[in-house]
């Protein structure tokens, strides 16, 4: 049993001042695997305090020691990243293999491209040559709050801490609860690589207590949350009082239109990238629509591809996902699974209950249904599984229509080999993403929704300019400028 009830504020690992244990449940198992302590109102204030009082330092530091520091949490990680690689296995269920190649390596990949963007900001810049005398200045907001989640914790961090850290902000961080080991992992790299006393925080907790007292403080600049849309407009509202910036990375329920001229391939890669982390991925294509000529062939092969998929614990090695997070979690599924059912879907591989031979852990079997009709819960409700709904549409129109018809906008999918019907989907798809013909979005590309996924745009330039401020000053002595060079 794995112990962690401390904090880490002002530097150092605290004991809480009111202990409240919280068991970390194995999916795998469904058995402890670690105890931590949840934080009080008390506990964040306490964080709050030292990220205030180190702000002023470390906001002055020059931009060049801010990315030595950085690069130093990337040092930390090389040495340790089978650690880290192990406890996202235990704590959330991704397969081992998948923790190791996938999840833990987020952290190098984000670090790198916030080092390659930071290189390039303009911390002060000209107006124009309209304006010789006025400069516009590139600032740290403040104190910032970090409200990370379970399905992607290295992610995440990685995605909020590293750019707020480059930017020349203090933070406290509350990881999930569900998935707490791997950051507290990574507060110890931040400790190891000489990040300042007071700089980086980490409590624990829950949405009630500390993340509430975080979205509601005064001495917090910022908040940036990645969650549920549910969370997110709770977190909106407590930091109204404030008006505190909040930046919202939320659900998706993404749309991947699949054309008569893709081919096999096309169906097979969407169909595992949905099941990929066992569903649990914000920016899945859970609603699979596809040209009524090549439907039938697709419903196919989607219903072979997903019962080929192996299911199993997250400690064995191999190409299986593993279990969901988490008991609600589990019972969550297995109603969106009954209501596609009782709807009229069809179900064509997959379904209720546990997979075939499996009795214990949180296991879903990867479940497709096709013939959902829009409207449909299935179709309607982010189910955050492994379970694909599949939809014909007779024209391009109709295909748009369906797919911005959903209260969220993260990522959607197009599969053709017409390269211009590609370029004006892209442009028609209501959402901050939009992938085709399986190519992934570049190096330092931001990731981040419309409408109800939130309005974050994380990663890269993007994601550093997110915790700074902008400040136009007038009358600046250009002379000045001139004689320091």
């Amino acid at each position: 049993m794995i112990t962690k009830r401390e904090f880490y504020i002002d530097g150092k690992w605290v004991t809480p001042l009111d202990a409240k244990d919280c068991p970390v449940i194995d999916p795998s198992t469904e058995e402890s695997c670690a105890v931590i302590s949840l934080g009080s109102e008390a506990d964040t204030d306490r964080a709050v305090v030292a990220a205030k009082a180190a702000f002023p330092g470390w906001a002055a530091t020059a931009p060049e020691t801010r990315r030595k520091v950085v690069e130093g949490i990337l040092e930390q990680y090389l040495k340790r990243k089978e650690e880290m690689a192990h406890a996202i296995s235990l704590e959330m269920g991704a397969p081992i293999d998948m923790a190791r190649d996938s999840q833990a390596e987020c952290l190098p990949w984000h670090l790198k491209n916030f080092l390659t963007a930071f290189d390039h900001v303009e911390w002060i810049r000209p107006l124009g040559p309209h304006a010789p005398d006025t400069k516009i200045a590139l600032e740290p907001i403040g104190v910032v709050g970090l409200i990370t989640p379970w399905n992607w914790p290295m992610n995440q961090v990685t995605l909020k801490v590293i750019p707020a850290l480059l930017a020349g902000c203090t933070c406290v961080l509350k990881p999930s609860e569900e998935a707490p080991l791997s950051s507290m992992l990574f507060a110890e790299f931040c400790h190891d690589a000489g990040v300042p006393p007071g700089v980086f925080n980490l409590v624990n907790g829950d949405g009630a207590g500390v993340g509430t007292r975080l979205s509601s403080h005064p001495d917090v600049e910022m908040i940036s949350f990645t969650g549920s849309t549910r969370a997110g407009r709770a977190i909106s509202k407590a930091a109204a009082e404030t008006l505190k910036r909040v930046t919202l990375e939320l659900g998706g329920k993404g749309a991947n239109l699949v054309f008569a001229d893709a081919d096999a391939k096309a169906v097979e890669r969407g169909v595992r990238h949905l099941m990929n982390n066992s569903g649990q991925s914000c920016n899945a294509p859970s609603r699979m629509l596809v040209e009524r000529g090549f439907y039938d062939r697709a419903v196919e092969i989607a219903a072979e591809v997903a019962s080929g998929i192996k299911v199993g614990p997250a400690s064995e090695p191999g190409r299986h996902i593993g279990p969901v997070v988490n008991k609600r979690q589990w019972d969550q599924i297995q109603g969106h699974i009954q209501k596609g059912i009782d709807e009229g879907a069809r179900l064509v591989a997959g379904g209720l209950g546990l997979p075939e031979g499996m009795n214990k852990g949180f296991y879903v079997r990867p479940t497709v249904f096709a013939d959902v009709v829009p409207g449909m819960t299935i179709e309607r409700e982010e189910i955050f599984g492994p379970v694909l709904c599949m939809i014909p549409f007779d024209s391009e129109a109709e295909a748009v229509r369906i797919a911005n018809d959903t209260p969220y906008g993260l990522t959607n999918y197009v599969q053709s080999q017409d390269g211009a019907r590609r370029n004006r989907l892209a442009r028609q798809l209501r959402a901050g993403m939009v992938e085709m013909n399986g190519k992934a979005r570049g190096a330092g590309a931001p990731f981040g929704g419309v409408k109800a996924s939130g309005r974050a745009r994380e990663g890269g330039a993007w994601g550093i300019e997110e915790f700074l401020e902008v400040k136009a000053i007038s009358g600046w002595d250009v002379g000045q400028d001139v004689a320091a060079e």
